[in-house]
């Protein structure tokens, strides 16, 4: 479960980058539109990533709950013998 382990490492920090963006702007940290439009794509940027790492992994627990075998391990290759 190591993997997973790093998935959530990784969905944290990017909840945190999200916030980051969010409080920066409420407290003023805007001084032009140049700056909103980076900062909005860049909370835009976060918040989609974490949700397709989030929809990833609802799929892959609805695979190994119907024992579908055609599930994505990285660094495994599908057809080694080993």
């Amino acid at each position: 479960m190591e993997e997973l382990t790093i998935i959530n490492k990784i969905q944290k920090a990017l909840k945190e980058q999200y916030q980051q963006v969010g409080d920066s702007m409420i407290s003023g940290g805007v001084d032009s539109m140049e700056k909103y439009k980076y900062m909005m794509g860049q909370a835009h940027a976060y918040y989609k990533i974490s949700q397709d790492i989030s929809s990833l992994l609802k799929k892959t627990e609805q695979n190994e709950k119907h024992g579908n075998s055609k599930i994505i391990k990285f660094g495994i290759a599908e057809d080694s013998e080993a």
